[in-house]
């Protein structure tokens, strides 16, 4: 009974000990209303960094992507069918304007073109006879020409031949470089089937969209510099077309540019990360964003002066990653505070660690 007795008296203490170090400790450390201001936890200067204001040269630029697109890009297919006798091209190889890429049978058409030239041959003898007889007229006018109609007819139907001909040779419309193949020799190709792709891809294409806004300061000539995730390299582009019009669901229009690409690090296709110059500001102010207050109407800075935080109206232009335009409202040699700036305000001390300039 009597160690029951002492079990209770040992938590009784232990819980009023615990209530005790809950409520009553620490309070020493409380800090008097009075002593605020004298070097305690709350009050004194608030430390701060300050920004001298100067004027600056900016290039205003926008941030964008786009897409890499070949110069020219094809995919080969004949005009005629028949059966592949030959394949004149590796896969992935260069190839030149002009160069004989695939070969159809065409044994048929050279033998009739063999015997229309026999029977071009005949008719030419035979206007030329009665010409000669015309001249001496033994012949009517309209013999002789039945004769030259014959022979006319007939060279007609050489080049007809010889055309058809010419669509069993497939060659490279332009210079560049052909992907991989989708036909053998001794298969069948019609016009439906795809050969290969042809792609000349120096220079690049980059297609951009550009905000409205923009469009007075977008023109031929202009110059654009661009990244792709398949090379460290920053590449540069020239403007060459604008579309004629704005894309009424997005308002934006369509940009083109090219660039040069002899080494072959771009691919068609490539997404493209874009920083376009719109112009340069000559002389302006520039203050880091996080210094700029937005308000309900407008936006405001604090500067120090005399060891205090005064609060000054500006008027806002154009933004960067890192920094905001001031339009109006700081002058040259102005202290802009730049961090400690929500513990800011106005009359504050504050208690300057380090300057900008």
């Amino acid at each position: 009974m009597r160690t029951r007795y002492i079990i209770y008296i040992v938590l009784a203490l232990l819980v009023g000990f615990l209530v005790y170090n809950k409520f009553f400790s620490g309070k020493d450390d409380r800090i008097a209303p009075g002593d605020k201001g004298k070097g305690g936890k709350r009050g004194g200067p608030v430390p701060v960094s300050v920004l001298i204001v100067r004027d600056t040269t900016v290039n205003n630029a926008i941030d964008i992507t786009g897409t890499i697109s070949a110069n020219e890009q094809v995919n080969l297919v004949s005009q005629a069918s028949g059966s592949i006798t030959n394949i004149y091209f590796d896969e992935g190889s260069r190839v030149k304007k002009g160069q004989l890429l695939v070969k159809i049978y065409n044994q048929d058409l050279k033998a009739s073109l063999a015997q229309n030239d026999y029977q071009v041959a005949l008719a030419k003898e035979n206007e030329y006879r009665n010409r000669v007889l015309l001249e001496k007229e033994a012949v009517s006018k309209q013999e002789y020409d039945t004769s030259l109609a014959s022979l006319n007819s007939l060279k007609a139907q050489s080049e007809a031949v010889k055309a058809q001909m010419a669509r069993t040779e497939i060659r490279a419309p332009f210079s560049g470089v052909i992907g991989l193949r989708n036909v053998s020799p001794g298969g069948y190709l019609s016009p439906s089937t795809p050969i290969a792709l042809l792609v000349n891809i120096d220079p690049a294409k980059v297609t951009f969209s550009v905000p409205e806004k923009y469009l007075s300061l977008v023109k031929p000539g202009g110059k654009i510099g661009f990244t792709v995730e398949s090379s460290q390299k920053k590449f540069n582009a020239t403007i060459y077309a604008v579309d004629p019009s704005i894309d009424q669901n997005s308002r934006t229009i369509n940009v083109r540019a090219k660039a040069p690409n002899a080494e072959g690090l771009l691919t068609a296709g490539s997404f493209a990360k874009i920083n376009f110059s719109l112009d340069q500001i000559p002389k302006t102010i520039m203050v880091p964003t996080q210094s700029v207050i937005p308000d309900l109407k407008s936006s405001k800075v604090y500067i120090a002066k005399n060891g205090l935080a005064t609060e000054r109206p500006v008027k806002t232009g154009i933004r960067t990653d890192t920094q905001i335009e001031i339009l109006d409202g700081l002058q040259q040699g102005d202290s802009v505070i730049v961090s400690g700036i929500i513990q800011l305000r106005p009359k504050a001390q504050v208690n300057i660690l380090k300057v900008i300039k």
